[in-house]
């Protein structure tokens, strides 16, 4: 890379690896989204957004084929300063390190792991953790079982060294499927340009390289819809792993809706019933069910039922550790995760690398947004005091138990009052996590309720009622968090969260970004400098590395 750059860019490169990007800068939005392609977002105050570069970060974008000339051809463009070496130096290893062990087929029953750099091989022949997949020395590398590519693959990650995996998978029992050009009610339909661009890239014409990995994309932008084109292109015995029951439905009826397939060969593997057909849709939470916990999770022998060309994980970032354990015996099997956020809580991203695959096609939220495909959405957190008597218990209480006293903040329930007689034509949501504090409010404000104890024909007559006008507002637990969809909603309220979960954010913010003629407006309530509002600063996170800026806003000013 050569020593010239913008004197004025707007990024600033330090020797700890940390990249400080200026917000007022012209050419922040710019900057951002290169940044996005490989480096983590880790504080948003509101000049100066930080970012880092890790090893996972490098080597999804080279999984995306973004060469490091291209990366450093865009920190020369954007840096305020000369970077320091040690940092091009790491971020050039870290990227050169994917492809330098490469996974491919060499019998009908052994795969053949290729290692392209002499020290890297003898660091893992030297690890005795990796010594039991060894079969037999082979040609630059070993033989390996072909069923330990998942735990192989796994392993080495958690070693430091990713896998790019070229051995190809099984097709799968044939299904002819093909997407429709008119849903059953008249209205065209199409692949939008980057959900086709997604498909493609996912698939790369049946090639060795393609058939695993993750779309990003926001909540409201159609990964279901990616979800269908891949299936008609892929063409064969379908397994999808949703989030809950009414997702399992919305999959259903979308499938139905926009491809050719007949009902008989949609099945159900839910608590309501258990069909298993050439597609069938399924949940997490059935996949790891069991009465107790001496008791195997039998349900995941779903994943060997049939004989399936795709599996596709829903929601991907949410996937429990019983289904990464199974995930590392289907590695054979086409797999794709859908997800707005590749954010785990637990810090397992690695693993959703290694055994579904790597990031293979993301758009920023807020390009999908200028192009009209999600609404425009405007952010605002409301700081709310605590009443005498809930600051007295707050500041008495252990800290494990300080948040819960803060988020159910009494105040809350007069300031959503208020915010919805501000929006009396609006389709609004109220969402909270705790079910005392959502059925307080339901009962205050006179509103209906839905949790995870509502029955199903309730909680389906009641979104329903929403959708066509017949209510307007909702108060709905967690388990809207998730594959509702309710197109016309509009207002968020977000009375309370699970402390600082980034991705529980994206998901919330992402139930109202369907495109529609109006704003959308997200609001958060929290509890005047406590911890709750501490919390709400790392649920941000995510959100303002897409763009989105937080208006603060303060109750009873």
């Amino acid at each position: 890379m050569t020593t010239t750059h913008l004197p004025s860019g707007p990024l600033i490169i330090q020797g700890d690896r940390t990249l400080m990007l200026e917000t007022a800068h012209p050419q922040y939005a710019e900057c951002r989204d290169f940044l996005s392609m490989f480096a983590e977002l880790v504080k948003s105050p509101e000049f100066i957004h930080t970012y880092r570069v890790t090893p996972l970060s490098l080597w999804n974008a080279a999984a995306l084929d973004i060469a490091f000339t291209d990366i450093g051809d865009g920190i020369e463009r954007f840096s305020r300063y000369e970077p320091p070496a040690n940092v091009l130096a790491d971020m050039r290893e870290w990227h050169g390190l994917y492809g330098l062990l490469v996974l491919e087929k060499a019998s009908e029953t052994h795969l053949r792991l290729r290692v392209g750099d002499g020290i890297v091989l003898n660091r893992i022949r030297q690890n005795t953790e990796l010594e039991h997949f060894w079969a037999r020395p082979a040609e630059e590398g070993w033989l390996i079982a072909s069923l330990e590519r998942g735990n192989l693959k796994q392993a080495l990650i958690k070693a430091g060294y990713p896998v790019k995996d070229i051995c190809g998978y099984v097709e799968g029992a044939d299904l002819n499927i093909a997407l429709r050009d008119v849903e059953p009610d008249g209205n065209a339909f199409a692949l939008r340009d980057y959900q086709r661009d997604a498909v493609d890239t996912f698939y790369q014409g049946g090639r060795s390289t393609g058939g695993s990995g993750i779309i990003v994309l926001p909540c409201g932008s159609g990964k279901t819809i990616i979800g269908l084109g891949t299936t008609a292109r892929i063409s064969s015995h379908t397994l999808i792993i949703a989030t809950n029951n009414i997702s399992v439905r919305q999959w259903r009826d979308e499938l139905l809706s926009k491809t050719s397939l007949d009902p008989e060969l949609i099945g159900e593997y839910t608590g309501l019933r258990k069909t298993v057909k050439p597609v069938t849709i399924t949940t997490y939470q059935m996949l790891t069910h069991r009465r107790n916990q001496s008791e195997p999770m039998k349900n995941l022998e779903i994943f060997n039922r049939n004989n399936w060309g795709l599996i596709i994980y829903d929601e991907v970032h949410m996937l429990p550790a019983p289904v990464f354990r199974a995930t590392t015996t289907i590695q054979a099997k086409r797999r794709l995760g859908l997800t707005a956020t590749l954010v785990r809580e637990d810090g397992k991203e690695d693993d959703v690398f290694a055994l579904v695959g790597p990031k293979r096609y993301d758009v920023p939220w807020k390009t999908l947004e200028n192009r009209g495909f999600i609404a425009e959405a405007i952010c605002t957190e409301y700081r709310i005091p605590l009443p005498r008597k809930e600051e007295i218990s707050y500041a008495g209480a252990p800290k494990r138990q300080r948040f819960r006293i803060a988020a159910e903040n009494s105040l809350k329930i007069e300031l959503a009052g208020d915010l919805i007689s501000n929006h009396p034509d609006d389709s609004i949501l109220i969402i909270g996590q705790y079910i005392s504090q959502l059925e307080e409010i339901s009962k205050a404000l006179n509103y209906p309720l839905i949790t995870g104890k509502t029955k199903h024909e309730e909680r389906e007559k009641r979104y329903d009622e929403f959708r066509s006008g017949g209510i307007r507002v909702l108060v709905v637990s967690k388990v809207a968090n998730f594959a509702i969809d309710l197109p016309d909603a509009n207002v968020m309220i977000q009375i309370s969260g699970t402390f600082g979960s980034r991705q529980e954010e994206a998901q919330r913010l992402g139930r109202i970004l369907r495109p529609k003629d109006r704003l959308s407006s997200f609001y958060t309530l929290v509890s005047k400098g406590t911890d709750e509002q501490t919390f709400a600063l790392n649920r941000q996170l995510f959100l303002v590395e897409q763009g989105y800026k937080y208006h603060i806003r303060y109750f009873g000013s």
